[in-house]
């Protein structure tokens, strides 16, 4: 059965029910789902989530998703930061119906600020926050309105116009729905509606200096763009009540808030102030450090769209909170890229072996770029009497069943022929700095009359021909598996090995063509993806993930 196949196979999660019972009830002719990212940050694995999930829902059900900037907090928001969440969306193989903003609606919020106004359900307060907090009670006690609350109908309206024209400073003023001052649910306790903020806004400029609330841009937003199913985490549960009632109140499309768990990842951070000081204390690089848990530094790092797509799919929607191990990811990672990746040998940490009765000066081999896909063809590789190989790869005094290379014994090089060890030569120290082998002529791959088996294959580079590059070994960020939830500073179990740099590696020729976002498996190291630090005097490769999960827990 294929990947698809196992797809379409799965049961419905409850978002899916919900949308196809309300298709079949004829409610909606077509559902519109919305992706609604604050442009404060960049987007992480948590957004990829939510993002596969709005727009995936829309395809399945053959509806229409719009992006939708936040935009109501200009003391926080940068073009920057919209223009990475549009490139990490398309990344993932999303594209969007209308490119919207929250501050495309600031004129007509403002309308319905006035409605609610006129209506006798939103009232001028000039309280400070400190007094607002206090005047709302706590879950166990109702809280109870001030004077302000008593203000007619025709001074809150000339209030609020005077807040907008900029006549008061931040802080002196807000607008506050007048709901239930008694409820179950504090939010509901006369919520602030618009709060006055002297600031630049990255798209209106200095137009307005009073900002709507996130309770009261959200539903009107979707209303008006006629979302039919607005889907959000579970913290915003508690909002719904706000949400329903704003929209019942003002009589407009009746959008429908809906939750699913948000998902945590084992081994990270998720928290945007959090990411942030990472990188503000030069924890990290960056937003695109490829150990952070953003899209950005997933892309850096080598993962693949498909992959997240399929870790989000098979993760699924949960009505709970949860934290997913990140050993689900990488297995994904390993699965696309294994499909994918063209092969190439590295030696990381060479010793020479010279093959003594080698008499060419060289020749041309051939390998297969990837065995997973014949269509990627062959390369050639260069082979010559002297050549490298992983000082891990020989043993001098090996144990039992052990099948790489010893004095006497003999393995196979990949692609090429079978050798046999014959000496070793050391240092003064001991230590070993050459190997000398014969080979055996009619032992070559593809070609092979020798008649010898053996167990062992090595990757090797011809000495000669070697190109050398930087390598980045990233890891796990933190030691522990919710760094979030341990006591102390969540930065004290900041994992000291998550990256490790080998200066100098011997790559095979062919790695010169190396190109950014192209995968390469290095033979029996890994997955690795050319960085952007790359330049024309030197490639760097970072490594995407191991060919299998290596991790040793804290403490195992």
């Amino acid at each position: 059965m294929s990947h698809e196949e196992k797809k379409e196979e799965r049961s419905l999660n409850f978002l899916e029910e919900i949308v196809e019972a309300d298709l079949a009830a004829g409610k909606y002719k077509s559902i519109r789902t919305r992706f609604p990212p604050e442009p404060n940050g960049y987007l992480h694995i948590g957004h990829a989530s939510s993002i596969c999930l709005n727009f995936g829902l829309a395809k399945k059900y053959g509806g229409s998703t719009n992006l939708r900037f936040d935009d109501t907090n200009p003391t926080t928001e940068e073009t920057e930061y919209v223009e990475s969440i549009k490139d990490d969306v398309r990344w993932l193989g999303f594209e969007w119906e209308n490119e919207l903003y929250a501050s495309d609606y600031f004129e007509q919020l403002f309308e319905y600020a006035v409605k609610l106004i006129k209506n006798g359900l939103a009232y001028v307060d000039d309280s400070s926050s400190e007094e607002i907090a206090q005047q709302k009670g706590t879950p166990t006690q109702p809280g109870h309105r001030n004077k302000y609350a008593d203000r007619s109908i025709e001074e809150n309206l000339q209030l609020f116009e005077d807040m907008r024209a900029g006549k008061y400073k931040d802080g002196e003023k807000v607008l506050r729905a007048k709901i239930d001052i008694e409820s179950s649910n504090m939010l509901m306790r006369d919520p602030i509606l618009y709060r006055i903020k002297h600031a630049h806004h990255h798209r209106t400029g200095d137009a307005w200096c009073i900002y709507p609330m996130y309770d009261f841009a959200h539903g009107q937003s979707d209303s008006l763009e006629n979302i039919t199913h607005s889907i959000c985490t579970l913290e915003f549960v508690p909002h719904r009540e706000v949400y329903d009632w704003l929209i019942n109140k003002l009589e407009i499309f009746p959008s429908k808030q809906y939750e699913f768990a948000r998902r945590n990842l084992t081994y990270t951070v998720m928290s945007k102030r959090k990411l942030l000081q990472l990188v503000n204390e030069k924890h990290v690089s960056g937003w695109d450090d490829p150990r952070m848990p953003t899209i950005s530094g997933m892309r850096r790092r080598g993962y693949t769209a498909q992959s997240i797509r399929d870790f989000s799919d098979r993760a699924g929607i949960a009505k709970r909170d949860n934290i997913v191990d990140v050993g689900l990811l990488e297995f994904f990672v390993r699965e696309d890229l294994n499909k994918s990746a063209l092969r190439r040998m590295v030696v990381f940490d060479p010793v020479k072996v010279v093959i003594t009765n080698y008499t060419k000066d060289e020749e041309f081999l051939k390998s297969e770029n990837n065995p997973e896909d014949p269509a990627t063809g062959e390369r050639e590789i260069p082979f010559s009497k002297e050549i490298f190989i992983e000082r891990e790869d020989f043993m001098e005094n090996p144990p039992k069943k052990y099948f790489r290379l010893a004095p006497g014994q003999m393995v196979r090089l990949k692609s090429a022929y079978i050798i046999k060890c014959e000496e070793v030569i050391k240092d003064a120290e001991g230590n070993v700095t050459e190997l000398h082998c014969t080979y055996i002529p009619e032992s070559k791959s593809g070609e092979d009359t020798s008649g010898i088996n053996v167990k062992g294959t090595l990757h090797w580079v011809s000495v000669k021909h070697a190109v050398t590059a930087e390598i980045r070994l990233y890891d796990r960020l933190f030691k522990v598996e919710n760094p979030a939830n341990e006591e102390g500073d969540f930065k004290d179990y900041i994992n000291p090995d998550s990256l490790q740099v080998v200066k100098s590696v011997y790559a095979e020729p062919a790695l010169k063509n190396a190109k950014f976002n192209e995968a390469y498996q290095f033979i029996r190291k890994g997955y690795f993806v050319l960085d952007k630090d790359s330049s024309t005097s030197g490639m760097v490769f970072n490594r995407t993930v191991g060919l299998k999960d290596s991790w040793k827990p804290q403490g195992k």
